[in-house]
């Protein structure tokens, strides 16, 4: 499984529509990471292959999504995305948080054990 690209509508079908909801409320079931990027971003250009790597290494378990911030600019505004790449951690339940920067792959792989598949994690063992 790739990563996925959305639009600002997909975003609000996939998940959260910020123009109805005024609390956080996921509409996904299962965890996912949001990529703001630029195709002209040379960190973006960088984590790019790291996330395709994770979406086939955790397919079926997690999902990862892109947004372009040059195209779908009222959605990196509606999250404040000053700085790129943002990364935008969502759990299953609970609030997600957001990182600036390139990240490599060992953290993402942390993020992914820790925050957004624990439990699944611990009943692994």
């Amino acid at each position: 499984m790739a990563t996925i690209q959305l639009t600002t509508q997909d975003f609000k079908e996939r998940v959260f529509n910020y123009d109805i909801e005024k609390e956080w409320k996921y509409s996904g079931t299962l965890p996912a990471i949001i990529d703001f990027y630029a195709d002209w971003c040379g960190p973006c250009k960088m984590v790019a292959p790291v996330l395709e790597e994770l979406s086939t290494e955790y397919a079926g378990r997690l999902l990862i999504y892109k947004v372009d911030t040059e195209v779908e600019m009222d959605l990196s505004a509606a999250f404040g995305i000053r700085s790129i790449p943002t990364i935008l951690f969502i759990p299953a339940e609970g609030d997600p948080s957001l990182q600036p920067g390139a990240l490599p792959k060992n953290v993402f792989k942390q993020v992914i054990e820790e925050h957004l598949l624990p439990k699944e994690s611990v009943e692994a063992k």
